[in-house]
């Protein structure tokens, strides 16, 4: 077979959730420190990384889609790999179907890119989905680079088999990541500029480890360790399953004061029959009762969540119990979903597939409700003085964009500079952001 030249620009696409980020930025570390350069903006790359996401529709379609684009005009390609959840899932048949693709690798194994690269070069196509009991996370670079928020990924995979889920087949069974190792790339992190850190994990409140002492802790205990960081000025954690909402981490929105006012606990739908049938081992009764503990002890807290509306079997009268629950909530922000079936998942065979117009429906119902209840947020937090840390630049000039406490968008004009964190007051609110008055630089 014919070999191809070793690759020099590398750019990597990541689609779908925050642990994708998470996984694009170190694969694109990892081809940084074998010395290819990231490609200029506009200029073909000679490795295009496709980093997919199998929870949204029609996903695999997309990647094709995008296989096809990345065609250059005299007809040649970039030496493609595609990683990820839906390489996972369907690796040989992404082989069969796009001959351009040379690499496929699964979320366990991207570590291995460099060797399969190399493969590539010798013009022979490989793939990895091996899920090793080995972490992958030890043959990673050291973190060097870090924007002023920052994701670290302290958990992954899932025990808990929610019929519609892939997760369990395509980043397997739930592991945590070493005390130890979190410690010390958080520190890397905060050295390279971080003043945020979002705990990331399929099912990131499950996260377990030993701590310096050899004491077993939780979430909480990790991020008490965190908080005494001093340059690192806030924390927050994502994904986390109800059924792990310990009355310890929920004391930790009470008491760490560097744990954001913030929690993403998604409940999926207000029907406990739909909730059964999900498997997702809680009812709406019960969820409730966990928001009603950590509003007990942060008052102030801003709920987010996430909805899946159609599931097979869902009734009118079962939808209206969704948009009741969400009435009661008052969410911050949530994000919603039509259900597609996903190949391999319980779900998929269920009786009672919802037809497409009913879905599409009920999703724009619920978008509805859930968009006032954001909104309704957004003005109850105008007249408060908060910190915002400062991300980027706005469109105007002098202006700056950064996130509040709560994860709201703030945007403010005044002197700045990315990784600060000002003091601001919030003085209008919209539906997906809020205009603030600069009050001062907050003291580090």
């Amino acid at each position: 077979m014919a070999s191809t030249p070793a690759p020099q620009t590398y750019r990597v696409k990541s689609f779908g959730c925050q642990m994708n980020v998470y996984d694009g930025e170190r694969m694109a570390e990892l081809l940084a420190s074998q010395g290819l350069s990231p490609a200029a903006e506009g200029n073909d790359a000679d490795l295009v990384v496709l980093n997919t996401c199998h929870i949204r529709e029609k996903a695999a379609e997309k990647v094709y889609s995008d296989i096809g684009r990345l065609r250059r005009k005299d007809g040649s390609s970039p030496l493609i790999a595609v990683a990820g959840c839906v390489a996972q899932a369907e690796g040989e048949e992404i082989m069969t179907r796009a001959p351009a693709v040379k690499m496929v690798v699964g979320p366990q194994a991207y570590h291995r890119l460099p060797e399969m690269i190399a493969e590539a070069q010798a013009g022979r196509r490989v793939t990895d989905t091996d899920m090793p009991a080995e972490t992958k996370f030890d043959a990673l670079p050291a973190r060097r680079k870090s924007g002023p928020s920052a994701f670290l990924t302290v958990q992954e995979g899932c025990d808990k088999f929610c019929t519609y889920c892939v997760v369990p087949y395509t980043r397997g069974a739930e592991i945590s990541r070493p005390f130890k190792d979190l410690i010390a790339e958080a520190e890397r992190l905060v050295a390279a500029g971080a003043r945020e850190i979002t705990l990331l994990g399929q099912n990131v409140n499950a996260w377990t480890g030993e701590d310096f002492s050899g004491r077993a802790v939780g979430l909480e205990g990790l991020a008490l360790h965190l908080a005494k960081l001093p340059d690192l000025r806030r924390i927050r954690y994502t994904t986390s399953h109800p059924n792990d909402m310990t009355d310890a981490l929920i004391a930790a929105h009470r008491d760490n004061p560097k744990l954001m006012p913030f929690l993403h606990l998604p409940v999926q739908a207000g029907s406990d029959r739909v909730l059964k049938a999900m498997n997702r081992s809680h009812t709406a009764e019960s969820y409730l009762k966990v928001l009603d503990k950590v509003r007990a002890v942060r008052p102030d807290i801003a709920l987010s969540g996430d909805f899946i509306v159609g599931f097979p079997g869902e009734t009118e009268a079962e939808f209206a119990e969704t948009l009741a629950l969400v009435e009661a909530v008052g969410y911050a922000q949530c994000f919603s979903f039509k259900y597609s079936p996903r190949p391999g998942t319980p779900a998929a065979t269920m009786d009672g597939q919802v037809p497409a117009d009913v879905m599409d429906n009920r999703l724009q119902r619920l978008q509805d409700a859930l968009n006032r209840s954001q909104v309704a947020f957004n003005q109850a937090t105008v007249g408060r003085r908060c910190e915002v840390l400062v991300e980027r630049k706005g469109k105007l000039p002098g202006q700056w964009l950064g996130k509040t406490p709560w994860l709201q968008s703030a945007h403010f004009v005044g002197e700045a500079a990315i990784g600060d964190i000002v003091t601001v007051d919030l003085i209008e609110a919209g539906a997906n952001s809020l205009s603030a008055r600069l009050v001062a630089l907050t003291a580090v």
